[in-house]
């Protein structure tokens, strides 16, 4: 960032700070109304998602709610996707103060340091995504995220973690594929270690935003892709360049949302707003999954009936080849003393709490075919 563009957002920290002391000292010498006392600070949150993605909608969750709990003394201006800066530059944005706040998935800075894909896309042990997401808040991730960005990489932000996604499809292909030998030589579209993942594959990868994949898809720069969820997908037209949606996936299996401050203007907060920015994001979480299950199952029937699209479950061959590959991946990451620490500690969580949850949960595909029976085809 250029030197006017630090005293930009130096400035506008500095603006923002002021104006609620001024405004509160304007209260105190007039006794205005209480209405009155106090102009609402204004955060300029990005994401990293286009305007008319489903993740838009659930940021605006986030935001309605944060300016509900602080009875309107916050205000969060936001933006879409290359507003301000392109999708995968907000952490870098908000680390300068250009942006205040960014709604994204720490994969989108993984050029910066592999473990960013630990908190999310990382090796799949055999946890979800809200397994995973407990792991974050219970299990010792927050403290490893804190080591990562502030003390390994210096960076000037905090971050916390909301909604725990589903699986995320194996993705978009032109032609069904049930082996390995069906995805060789493959040019892919994924991000993070999924590209590490999927190259152990025979594929070719390019890390594309969501915004550039179909463009991509017809231009014939790549042959296949992943995003995310069929809302996200049909909404950017994947129906439209291919027309076999393969579910069920390793390669993204335990992403949350990660939800950026910069600290500077974070740390200058009063206590009971800083609260409310932070667990804010626990309260979207819920109404993040209410949403996502209506609106994924809705559109994914949708791409079905009205738009042609065959749903296929991704074939057994396929899944174990994504094990293995991340047999051969975690070696290689673990060469690194601060990822192989992260590395133990999830085998550690993972192999106690999916032992609990595994053997306590009912066969529930039993249960959905006693009562919708045929509609399963696994």
């Amino acid at each position: 960032m250029s030197d006017q563009e630090n005293k930009t957002a130096g400035s506008r920290r500095s603006f923002l700070k002021g104006g609620a002391i001024a405004a509160g000292a304007a209260a105190s010498s007039l006794a205005a109304p209480a209405v009155l006392a106090q102009s609402p600070m204004v955060l300029k949150m990005q994401t990293s998602w286009p305007a008319s993605d489903i993740w838009m909608d659930f940021a605006r969750q986030y935001v309605n709610r944060v300016e509900t709990m602080s009875g309107g003394r916050l205000k969060i201006d936001l933006l879409p996707s290359g507003a301000v800066v392109a999708a995968f530059q907000v952490l870098d944005a908000v680390n300068d103060g250009v942006l205040d706040a960014a709604h994204t998935v720490p994969v989108y800075w993984y050029g910066k340091h592999k473990a960013a894909s630990l908190f999310g896309t990382g090796p799949v042990f055999g946890g979800s995504a809200t397994n995973m997401l407990a792991w974050f808040h219970a299990g010792g991730g927050k403290e490893f995220y804190r080591e990562l960005t502030q003390d390994i990489l210096g960076l000037n932000v905090y971050g916390f973690f909301g909604f725990p996604m589903p699986a995320q499809p194996f993705g978009w292909f032109k032609e069904p594929v049930t082996a390995v030998s069906d995805v060789q030589g493959f040019k892919y579209r994924t991000v993070g270690l999924a590209a590490d993942l999927m190259q152990k594959l025979g594929m070719s990868v390019a890390q594309l935003p969501g915004g550039e994949i179909v463009p991509a898809m017809e231009r014939g720069v790549i042959d296949a892709f992943e995003f995310n969820n069929p809302s996200s997908d049909s909404r950017f037209g994947a129906q439209d360049v291919a027309k076999h949606y393969m579910l069920s996936s390793y390669h993204q299996a335990s992403e949350s949302f990660e939800f950026l401050f910069n600290k500077d203007l974070f740390d200058d907060l009063d206590e009971d707003l800083r609260a409310i920015l932070q667990y804010a994001v626990e309260a979207t979480s819920t109404a993040n999954t209410a949403i996502a299950l209506d609106n994924y199952s809705k559109d994914l029937k949708s791409l079905q009936e009205e738009s042609g699209v065959t749903v296929h479950r991704t074939s057994k061959e396929i899944l174990d080849a994504q094990l293995q590959a991340w047999d051969e991946l975690i070696p290689v990451l673990e060469e690194d003393g601060f990822m192989k620490r992260v590395l133990d500690i999830q085998r550690e969580w993972v192999e106690r709490t999916v032992f609990y949850e595994l053997m306590n949960s009912p066969d529930y595909a039993l249960a959905y075919d006693h009562y919708f029976p045929g509609k399963l085809k696994l």
